[in-house]
């Protein structure tokens, strides 16, 4: 079993993966025989649903795995920043920029050292200690000592502090795994920038939509290998609509061929009906020697049973294919799900804020003190930095929390709050439990599965731990539990929604919120959902 790691001479192409395996060491197949190739300086996204090994393909290039078979080529220096950054965390910020090295060498010579191996270390990298402050500082890490540990840095730290590297580094080909991720709305922003500015070679996965449309070439990765798309994330979409299209009309035609098959048979069962009773009669009235009726009778049913067969055969074929198509349709569709809209009417005043603000101690959370109204049929988003106090808000909206000044003011409705950890939902429970605890309308047990069915969970996942559900699975089952309630949230609450959910559970989210007809309130740095949601107002927090 030959595998390969090398430079390509070529530099038509940066990134070359040949025939890639990898195979869990418990026989578990994430993924055979993959096919890729990025361009010198084109900028690639690689999607797929959760699991289809899209982190894997990376570390696999990046050289962080080792492949079961295949080969990977490249044909410039290679940097990574992964998605995960926890076990980073007991190594220096200058650890994990690989320049712990060369700043202590351009110390040591600085001091009076003049050892050979001192100056081979630093490698004439004299300018070393203003990139890499150049770098922190582009990403607004001025604060940041380089000799503090990882561990002491906020998730969004963490994922800048690897992007500064390719400052100070100046890679040729960049891998990207999730790396808007804990990013605020500003961080995010510069991210785009640094990406369409970067003139370097890119492979970046992520679920994050707005970037994705900033990138060349789209690559989905699925069960059966790469499909290349030739633009980004909204072109991409374009062409997984027409291909739905294309296959929801191949399943029609082949409904009719299934049809006329199945007419067909049944004309032949009642022709061959029709000859044994004219067999029959034949024989009474003409009195035909026995040999002779029974070898025509023997020939009839021969010829019969090859038609059949051949009959039997097509419809077999036909309801394969029909079955196949269907799959592909599933995998294509995204779910609609229908909210019950509000019993309220439009324009009722539910919160109402006049100059607030929470203590923490001897200080106030707000600089000013906030005033805000919120009525039904709002459309609302909280925005700020971290720690700006945006859960706060949420948290003084739905009464858990009371201002220490101001007044608040609150109607009588209900509300669903949907946050990123899907709290709604009881780990404890099995899948079918948690939908019959939601229950209020008394749907039959036999009507709650086919609901659970339509939400896109197969019968074996019924009986199986709520803990054990995906991000994407969490928040179905969330809409769904939803949809079963007689309580129609008139406020839905949003806390990163889209937060570890694949693109395409994504959609489903978007859909169905974009769709409520009640009032939301929204906190998330996912500018395209937002921009998708139809937001009317914007709660700035500072």
């Amino acid at each position: 079993m030959a595998v390969y790691i090398h430079l390509l001479h070529s530099s038509l192409m940066s990134i070359v993966v040949n025939a890639l395996s990898y195979i869990y060491p418990d026989q578990e197949i994430r993924f055979q025989h993959i096919h890729l190739s990025v361009a010198t300086g084109d900028k690639a996204a690689l999607v797929g649903h959760n699991g289809s090994g899209k982190s894997t393909l990376l570390q696999l290039i990046a050289g962080k795995r080792i492949p079961s078979e295949g080969e990977v080529s490249l044909s410039e220096n290679l940097y990574y920043v992964p998605q995960h950054l926890g076990q980073y965390d007991a190594q220096t910020v200058a650890q994990v920029l690989a320049v712990n090295t060369k700043l202590q060498a351009l110390h040591a010579i600085l001091e009076g050292d003049a050892s050979a191996d001192t100056f081979a270390q630093l490698n004439d990298e004299w300018d070393i200690e203003e990139r890499v402050q150049t770098a922190l500082s582009y990403w607004h890490l001025d604060h940041v000592d380089l000799n503090q540990p990882m561990r002491r840095l906020s998730g969004g730290e963490k994922t800048k502090v690897f992007l500064a590297g390719i400052l100070i580094h100046e890679p040729g080909i960049i891998l990207l795994d999730e790396p808007s991720n804990h990013l605020d709305t500003q961080s995010r922003e510069l991210l785009y920038t640094f990406i369409q500015r970067i003139n370097a070679t890119m492979l970046v996965v992520s679920h994050d939509r707005a970037l994705l449309n900033r990138l060349d070439t789209t690559l989905e990765l699925s069960k059966s290998g790469i499909e290349v798309f030739g633009g980004n994330y909204d072109f991409y979409r374009k062409q997984k609509v027409g291909k739905l299209n294309a296959l929801q009309a191949q399943l029609d035609e082949n409904t009719k061929s299934l049809r006329q098959a199945q007419q067909k048979a049944r004309d032949l069962a009642e022709q061959r009906q029709k000859q044994e009773s004219r067999g029959k009669a034949q024989g009474k009235t003409q009195s035909l020697p026995r040999i002779i009726a029974g070898g025509r009778k023997s020939q009839a049913e021969l010829s019969t049973a090859k038609l059949n067969d051949v009959q039997n055969e097509k419809l077999t074929d036909l309801s394969d294919n029909r079955q196949q198509i269907r799959s592909q349709i599933q995998d294509y569709q995204i779910l609609k799900i229908d909210l019950h809209p509000s019993d309220l009417h439009r324009g009722k005043i539910l919160v109402e804020a006049q100059n607030i603000n929470v203590s923490f101690g001897e200080e106030m959370l707000w600089s000013s003190p906030l005033s805000f109204q919120i009525r039904s049929g709002d459309r609302v988003r909280i925005s700020g930095k971290n720690g700006s106090g945006k859960t706060t808000v949420i948290k003084l909206i739905t009464g858990i929390l009371q201002p220490s000044t101001g007044s608040l003011y609150q109607a009588d409705f209900r509300f669903a709050y949907i946050d990123q950890e899907y709290s709604l939902i009881n780990k404890k429970l099995t899948v079918y439990e948690q939908l019959q605890h939601y229950n209020s309308r008394h749907l039959p047990e036999s009507e709650l599965k086919m609901m659970l069915y339509r939400f896109q969970f197969p019968r074996e996942t019924w009986d199986r731990n709520c803990n054990e559900l995906s991000g994407g699975e969490n928040m179905k089952l969330t809409l769904c539990c939803l949809v079963v309630s007689t309580n129609a949230p008139d406020l839905l609450i949003l806390d990163e929604p889209t937060n570890n959910l694949d693109i395409q559970s994504q959609e489903v989210l978007t859909s169905a919120v974009k769709d409520f007809s009640g009032s939301i309130v929204v906190i998330s740095h996912d500018q395209y959902f937002i921009d998708m949601i139809r937001i009317d107002s914007t709660m700035a927090l500072s």
